[in-house]
């Protein structure tokens, strides 16, 4: 089994390689793939170290997976040629989302969608996977009509740059900013760039993803701010469905649900947060209540680590999955 790695000295690429090693991947040679100023740049996996190489030596390594994190441009103009070489890319950009061509992915809800044929996978946004992970049982359960979706991601959502903004501003260090207003004792509404629709990309990738992998009637509306954390994104969400709920239920389907936490032990202040989901796999889920407001409506607080389940644990699942299905070349 070999594996490239696109994008490993990143910071996706970084926990992409942790999460393979937790997941005991079988890789039997290991290929970190980086831009050409880090070619040659040693990457330490299980032990060893392994040289960078560049796109095209990867290529002609004929891989059997590659994972792609190094950003829109460069999957779209490298997944193709890595796919046609019979390499099968699963790619964290949002470069091939919404191809129609292209297969959408969160392994326990759509996993069955793969097929021997998708040379190139793409992974979600962050904050769709932790949002749909605890919509989809739901929705199967009670079908749901529309969701009100508030979101507070952390700084490492943006990168490296982002996190070090936010280190300067708390040390009182003068340095470059990757917001265009200080992100630390902050709040900025503005993930991703506005649309003429007064929304921003992040906003309507919760809308748009929603829609292609759960289902397409689901109305959503999404306001994305960007929080000065670092351990992960949380959200706030609204659901309203079609039929009437149980709150014990649809607490034990969430419970029972592979790849859910529940933490909703108010008595003991329990509840989802940044700091405690960090480095963790799961989505976590509490606040778990009835919308008072309004009949068959659910509000509930969600937290993932952005870096994996959100990119990074959800890629390499995928690879799991094209593993125990027999669907690469």
């Amino acid at each position: 089994m070999k594996v490239a790695v696109v994008g490993a000295t990143g910071m996706v690429g970084q926990v992409m390689l942790k999460v393979l090693a937790e997941e005991k991947f079988p890789i039997t040679e290991l290929i970190p793939v980086a831009s050409d100023r880090s070619i040659g740049k040693m990457i330490d996996y299980e032990g060893k170290s392994y040289p960078c190489m560049g796109m095209q030596a990867a290529i002609d390594a004929k891989c059997d997976i590659a994972i792609f994190s190094a950003g829109g441009d460069t999957s779209l103009e490298w997944a193709p040629k890595f796919a046609a070489a019979g390499t099968t890319v699963i790619d964290n950009s949002s470069a091939w989302r919404m191809d129609p061509d292209k297969k959408l992915v969160i392994p326990e809800i759509n996993g069955d969608v793969l097929t021997k044929t998708d040379k190139i996978i793409a992974n979600p946004n962050c904050s769709t996977i932790q949002l749909l992970m605890t919509l989809a049982p739901l929705h199967k359960k009670y079908t749901i009509k529309r969701v009100i979706v508030s979101t507070y991601q952390s700084t490492t959502g943006t990168g490296v740059k982002a996190v070090q903004q936010l280190e300067n501003e708390r040390n009182g260090i003068s340095g470059e900013m990757a917001y265009p207003h200080p992100i630390d004792k902050n709040c900025i509404p503005h993930c991703d760039s506005f649309l003429d629709n007064g929304y921003t990309k992040e906003e309507m990738k919760l809308w748009n993803e929603t829609k292609k992998i759960l289902d397409p009637k689901i109305r959503l509306s999404a306001t994305a701010v960007r929080v000065p954390v670092v351990g992960g994104h949380s959200e706030a969400v609204n659901v309203e469905f079609e039929n009437d709920y149980d709150l014990a239920e649809a607490r034990n389907l969430l419970s029972a649900t592979s790849g859910i936490t529940v933490q909703d032990n108010l008595a003991n202040n329990e509840y989802p947060m940044p700091r405690t989901a960090e480095g963790k796999n799961d989505v976590f889920v509490g606040r778990i209540r009835r919308d008072e407001s309004q009949d068959k409506t659910l509000n509930l607080w969600i937290v993932s680590d952005n870096l994996r389940k959100g990119a990074a644990t959800n890629a390499v699942q995928i690879g799991q999955l094209l593993i125990a299905k027999q669907l690469l070349k």
